[in-house]
C-alpha cells in the first residue's frame, strides 16, 4: 500500500469512528422516532455516495466513448460496484427506518421505488457485463448502459419534490431541517463515507488492474506452451 493510500485509509478509519460517535452517542434522539432516528445519518451518507458513484460512472462513460481508453472502463466498473454497495446499504437502512416510522418494512412511495429501480439497473449492468468477454465491447456496453441508467439518478433525488411522498425531506431550500448536533453528525457521516468511497474506488481499480495483468500473463504463458508443443 502506498503512503498516500495508507494515509487515506487511516483518515477513513478516523472519520467513520467520529461518525459513529456523533451519530450514536453525541446527537440527541429524535422527539418522535427516538433512537431509531440515528440510522438516518448512515442512510443519507450511503444514499449520497451511491448517487455520487453513479455520477462518476456517467462521466466515465462519456470519457470512454470519447477516447476509447480502457482505463475509463476500469473506473466505470469500480464506481458501479462501489455505488451498488452503497445503494444496497441505503435501501436496507431505509427499510429498517420505515419499519419504525411507518410500521411496514417497505412502502412503494416515490423515493423508495425510484431508488430500488436504480439498484436494479446497476445490478443488471454488473451482471450482464460478465456475459461479454471482448474487452472493448464490454467497455462500450458499460459506458452506454451507465449513461442510460443515470437518468434515474435525478429522479431519485427529486422524487420527494416532484411527487407527493411520505419520505421525510432533510434538506429543503438549502437548509438542513435538523438540530445543530444532528447536522454535525450527518455532515460528518457524509464526509466519512465519501472518503470511504474514494478509498474503495481506488482499491477496486487496483484490483482490476492486477486481474488484467494476471490474465495477460496467463495468455502469454499459454501461447508459449502451445508454441513449444508445436
Amino acid at each position: 500500500m502506498t503512503r498516500g493510500r495508507s494515509a487515506l485509509a487511516w483518515l477513513v478509519f478516523a472519520g467513520v469512528l467520529a461518525a459513529l460517535f456523533l451519530g450514536l452517542v453525541y446527537a440527541p434522539p429524535d422527539a418522535v422516532l427516538g433512537e431509531t432516528q440515528r440510522i438516518l445519518y448512515f442512510h443519507v451518507a450511503s444514499a449520497w455516495n451511491g448517487l455520487l458513484a453513479f455520477l462518476v460512472v456517467f462521466v466515465g462513460g462519456i470519457a470512454y466513448l470519447a477516447t476509447g481508453r480502457l482505463d475509463w472502463d476500469r473506473l466505470n466498473l469500480a464506481s458501479a460496484e462501489v455505488g451498488e454497495l452503497f445503494t444496497t446499504v441505503a435501501v436496507v437502512t431505509g427499510s429498517i427506518w420505515a419499519r419504525s416510522a411507518w410500521g411496514v418494512w417497505w412502502e412503494w412511495e416515490p423515493r423508495l421505488t425510484s431508488a430500488f429501480v436504480l439498484w436494479l439497473m446497476y445490478a443488471a449492468l454488473l451482471l450482464t457485463r460478465r456475459l461479454v468477454e471482448e474487452p472493448g465491447r464490454r467497455a462500450r456496453y458499460t459506458a452506454v448502459f451507465g449513461l442510460v441508467a443515470f437518468i434515474d439518478v435525478p429522479v431519485v433525488f427529486m422524487s420527494i419534490r416532484w411527487w407527493r411522498s411520505v419520505h421525510p425531506v432533510v434538506i429543503q431550500a438549502g437548509q438542513i431541517n435538523l438540530e445543530p448536533p444532528m447536522v454535525l453528525a450527518l455532515v460528518t457521516a457524509v464526509l466519512a463515507f465519501t472518503l470511504l468511497y474514494v478509498l474503495l474506488l481506488g482499491m477496486r481499480m487496483r484490483l482490476d488492474a492486477l486481474e488484467t495483468r494476471v490474465a495477460e500473463l496467463k495468455r502469454l504463458w499459454r501461447e508459449r506452451r502451445e508454441g513449444e508443443l508445436r
